[in-house]
């Protein structure tokens, strides 16, 4: 009886670490699919992906970057800033945000003396570690 009390004890284990291994790799998965929708020009795709990444994480400096890009190549300013300042909080040493942040804001400028939004400057959506 004990042999099978401990076979069924790893059994249960094994699949929590292996159910522990799935979960971690979801947002991984969900970052770089919202990635390949956005180099596809899939902007709602991307948007919809890298929110899921955040209602797993919400402190992923990456997700908030890649969302602020994708919400301003919408044309959604307020919520790009929004996104960008989240990422800037969490990450204020990243270069990759603060680049886009920068472009970002003169983007942001230039429409204020066009509004039709044009892409302006390219951004950088990045699979980089918050």
């Amino acid at each position: 009886m004990k042999k099978n009390t401990f076979s069924f004890s790893i059994g249960i284990l094994s699949s929590i670490f292996l159910l522990a291994a799935c979960g971690s790799a979801r947002p991984r998965n969900q970052m770089k699919f919202g990635i390949q929708a956005a180099q596809s020009d899939l902007w709602d795709e991307a948007i919809f992906r890298w929110q899921k990444v955040l209602k797993a994480d919400p402190e992923s400096a990456a997700a908030h970057n890649n969302l602020a890009v994708a919400y301003e190549r919408k044309g959604l300013w307020e919520n790009a800033e929004q996104e960008y300042q989240r990422a800037l909080r969490l990450d204020p040493e990243n270069e990759y945000i603060q680049s886009n942040y920068n472009k970002f804001q003169r983007n942001l400028e230039a429409t204020e003396d066009d509004p039709e939004p044009e892409k302006k400057e390219k951004k950088d959506v990045k699979n980089f570690s918050p």
